[in-house]
């Protein structure tokens, strides 16, 4: 009886599309934002409807502007499909977490930059540029009134790494860290990265 039921599976999948609007319809092409459902959770049955669905996302941004606007358009967003589902209970709607962006300190982010330079040299010291990371380093900083100075530092062997470039599939033979096949190799990159720390510590010591 699927005409009797207010399906919580239908409601969610059709929350979790709508969601996918905010990052390319709601923030500048210019800015960054990024929204992900990364884990569903909806019945037991094939042949039974549950009674809810659990939604868990995970939300980027670049500073607090951006996040009270991604966190309003997911409340609005969440709230409008129940209320077009014609669900009789308002959805829940709760944050477990949350990290302030993780931005650099310029002034420390141009010695720690300068020092790794000078340790490992220029051509091995580059600027990525922005990331949609999440890390709680950026609390640490905060609460301590310290600068931050964040960084990576490579772990994919070389060759590898330019076989994949050359053949034009980065992407698809790199696994990165969220990956299940991330798998650095282990000398040098914990030497590198013992070296790199160290020479920053040296820096401001």
């Amino acid at each position: 009886r699927p005409h009797a039921t207010i399906d919580p599976v239908v409601m969610a999948a059709a929350t979790v599309m709508r969601l996918q609007t905010i990052a390319s319809r709601e923030i500048d092409p210019q800015g960054v934002a990024v929204v992900t459902v990364g884990s569903i959770h909806a019945g037991l049955k094939n042949n039974i409807i549950p009674a809810e669905a659990k939604l868990e996302l995970s939300l980027r941004y670049p500073n607090e502007e951006t996040r009270e606007k991604v966190l309003a358009s997911v409340e609005r967003i969440v709230r409008a499909e129940a209320t077009a589902s014609g669900a009789e209970r308002e959805p829940e709607i709760r944050t477990d977490h949350t990290l302030p962006a993780t931005i650099n300190d310029e002034h420390a982010t141009a010695r720690v930059t300068a020092a790794l330079q000078r340790t490992l040299g220029e051509a091995a010291v580059i600027d990525p540029g922005m990331f949609t990371g999440s890390e709680d380093v950026s609390w640490f900083a905060r609460d301590a009134g310290v600068p931050l100075v964040f960084w990576f530092w490579g772990g994919i062997d070389p060759t590898r790494f330019a076989e994949a470039v050359a053949a034009g599939r980065l992407g698809e033979d790199i696994p990165t860290n969220h990956s299940p096949f991330f798998a650095p190799e282990i000398h040098p990159t914990i030497e590198v990265g013992v070296t790199a720390l160290s020479a920053a510590a040296r820096e401001f010591l």
